[in-house]
């Protein structure tokens, strides 16, 4: 009787631990049921659903269709080849063709008129471009205009209820701020992908001609070209463009073209189906602390110094010379040779521009008007000699031009300054025209050489110091 007793009694306490743990089982699934939407104290969390069931349908995967030609084998143009081998004819008088395909995205910014905004590459040599929106829908893109330069590609689609994505001020971005990627990665269909910005001004990639790069780390990978990057108001801040990805995927390092630097490009497209860019007209180059000591503009100083003023240009007429430091245009610090060429290469032909230069560590205020591309003749090649020089081997250029380097031996102090090939034009700002004018400048000069060099279409200034 006694072990019955105490058996029931096991088999009740068993019963009520079972018990005891499917209720506190059912409070945790109750609990997680909860927690994306409330927080202990019952109140709504963050989620970027709202925002985003606004963006995706200005989202569109962009696939894109080219026939390509398939080169044949030079055996085949050979009649005994091809008696040989029993190749027929026909397949000689028909070229073999091949039809590829290939994926990117887009984003509409105008819904009405049907434009949708994508990077030059994903529709570059296409045949077709097709646009698919998120509701299913497939539309004929025709394309109206790109910008090879800054890789920006303008679609319109003829269709109705669509949506588009309101553009943001991308200069208003920091560092920090959250950003949302959209796009198609991989073909894998609208894909989003969260980060911040990482970095903004990213420049020097060889990516494209006109560099700004918005870094971020919100997942970018093949396919997302031309896709949106958004603010957490779910406004476009930029187009997803390029990667650096050593082993083929995403590692975090993601690049988009600010939407300020693209809407240049597109208001021109949308108005004369091209870009028509404005130069200056000047060969630049980074202020190094080198030249920075050698122009007495101070070591700290940071800027973009003109190596060359094309004749006829706007600089020129504006009265810019070579060996000017910019520091500014229009208001703006210019603190390199790429952003110079951004802050210039972004403006049409005919905007006025203020460029403020330090002239003998003088700083002075010129207004330029932008012309067409400048086409003047860049001078030949060029040459050098001194205690510097050794090494170098020199001789007088064509029509008095200057001199040219020759030769530059591996142990000479000029190795890896000057080249064969290179063209000095001038020494220590003066010009010199053969190899006696030079000599008789270096005869009076001590401690220090600045050479303007002409090296192919680039000039550039090079110091020699010992």
């Amino acid at each position: 009787m006694t072990n019955m007793l105490l058996s029931l009694r096991a088999s009740r306490h068993k019963l009520l631990r079972v018990l005891i743990f499917c209720f506190l089982a059912g409070l945790a699934q109750v609990s997680l049921a909860f927690f994306p939407q409330q927080d202990g104290s019952g109140r709504e969390l963050p989620s970027l659903a709202p925002m985003l069931k606004t963006v995706n349908p200005a989202v569109v995967n962009i696939s894109t269709y080219t026939t390509q030609t398939i080169r044949q084998n030079p055996l085949l143009n050979d009649p005994f080849f091809r008696r040989f081998f029993n190749v027929p004819e026909q397949q000689m008088q028909r070229p073999q063709q091949r039809r590829t395909q290939a994926a990117g995205s887009g984003v509409i910014i105008d819904a009405k008129k049907g434009i949708v905004l994508t990077n030059h590459h994903v529709i570059n040599g296409a045949d077709e471009i097709t646009v698919s929106m998120e509701d299913g829908r497939n539309f004929t893109a025709t394309l109206v205009g790109s910008d090879p330069d800054v890789d920006i590609a303008v679609l319109k689609i003829d269709a109705k209820n669509l949506h588009s994505v309101k553009l943001a001020d991308s200069e208003k971005l920091e560092v920090g701020d959250y950003v949302v990627a959209i796009g198609n990665p991989f073909g894998l269909g609208q894909t989003v992908t969260t980060g911040i910005v990482s970095a903004l001004g990213r420049t020097g990639l060889g990516i494209e001609g006109y560099e700004n790069f918005i870094q971020t780390d919100a997942s970018i990978n093949p396919g997302n070209s031309g896709g949106a990057l958004v603010n957490l108001r779910g406004e476009l801040i930029g187009v997803n463009t390029a990667i650096l990805a050593p082993a083929g995927g995403n590692v975090g390092i993601g690049f988009a073209i600010p939407i300020n630097m693209a809407k240049v490009s597109i208001d021109q497209i949308l108005e004369h189906g091209e870009v028509r860019r404005g130069q200056l007209g000047v060969v630049i180059q980074d202020l190094t602390p080198e030249l920075a000591d050698a122009f007495k503009v101070g070591k700290h100083q940071r800027g973009a110094v003109i190596a060359e003023v094309q004749s006829g240009s706007a600089a020129e007429q504006a009265g810019l010379q070579a060996g000017d430091v910019v520091v500014e245009v229009d208001g703006k610090d210019i603190l390199s040779s790429a952003q110079l060429r951004n802050a210039v290469g972004l403006k049409r032909v005919g905007d006025r521009i203020i460029v403020t230069a330090l002239r003998e560590g003088k700083r002075k205020e010129f207004r330029a008007e932008l012309a067409a591309v400048v086409t003047s003749p860049v001078a030949t090649v060029g040459e050098a000699t001194s205690e510097l020089l050794k090494g170098v081997t020199l001789r007088d250029a064509e029509n008095g031009q200057g001199v040219l380097v020759t030769e530059v031996a591996n142990t000479a102090e000029a190795a890896g300054k000057l080249a064969q090939g290179d063209l000095i034009v001038s020494v220590n700002q003066r010009r010199v025209a053969d190899v006696k004018e030079f000599s008789e400048i270096l005869s009076a000069s001590k401690g220090r050489l600045l050479l303007r060099v002409v090296r192919g279409q680039l000039a550039l200034w090079v110091v020699l110091q010992s």
